[in-house]
């Protein structure tokens, strides 16, 4: 099964992380993905990505109004980097759009 995983994060961690997780779930679900995604903030990190996670997967989808905690798991990956308000009003779009430029990359 095809691997999805992100992480949303916002200063407060309060509606707008929780929102577009939520999105990028359904979607990548809806697509054929196994997904975990990580939510930072004011309650601190929730649904912690391990290392393992994140060499398994297909796609890594960083959602973001702030820099995430522990960044460095990333570094050597390829991410893609959206804002929150993409997630929550286009997940099904932006999934889409990554695996076009996957598919020509």
């Amino acid at each position: 099964m095809k691997k999805f995983v992100g992480l949303c994060a916002c200063t407060m961690g309060l509606a707008h992380t929780f929102m577009a997780a939520e999105a990028i779930e359904k979607a990548a679900k809806k697509r054929g993905y196994d997904v975990k995604i990580e939510t930072q903030g004011s309650d601190g990190i929730k649904n912690e990505l391990t290392d393992y996670d994140i060499s398994k997967a297909d796609i890594i989808l960083l959602s973001t109004a702030i820099t995430p905690e522990k960044m460095e798991r990333f570094e050597g990956y390829q991410i893609y980097e959206i804002p929150l308000s993409e997630a929550i009003k286009r997940a099904d779009e932006v999934i889409e759009e990554i695996e076009e430029d996957q598919k020509n990359n």
